[in-house]
């Protein structure tokens, strides 16, 4: 397997849960050195939100469950980091969302 693709993984997810983080373990234990886990989504970044549909978004996420909603680029970043990924690049796509490529390093 060269690559995991995973949409929308983290918003509806309460922020407290270990388990919206799983997908870099299971990514760990699936993906050779050098390939790649692309997550896709809206994310914050700096702890603000990147446009006005975003935040708009968060907040009909946390009316549901004050605990789901979009998470910050940086925390994202920090789990794959200690799972054994490093965030390659940040590619901006339509509606506000973002692409973020990490690749899984040796260890």
């Amino acid at each position: 397997m060269n690559a995991i693709v995973s949409n929308t993984q983290f918003e509806p997810r309460p922020s407290s849960s270990g388990a919206k983080f799983g997908v870099f373990e299971g990514a760990k234990a699936l993906l050779s050195a050098q390939h790649v886990l692309l997550l896709y989504g809206a994310y914050r970044r700096f702890g603000s939100h990147t446009s006005e549909s975003n935040a708009q978004f968060d907040s009909d996420l946390r009316a549901h469950n004050s605990e789901w909603g979009l998470r910050d680029l940086e925390a994202v970043s920090e789990v794959g980091t200690r799972a054994g990924f490093t965030l390659a690049e940040i590619v901006e796509m339509p509606a506000n969302n973002l692409s973020l490529v990490f690749m899984r390093h040796e260890g």
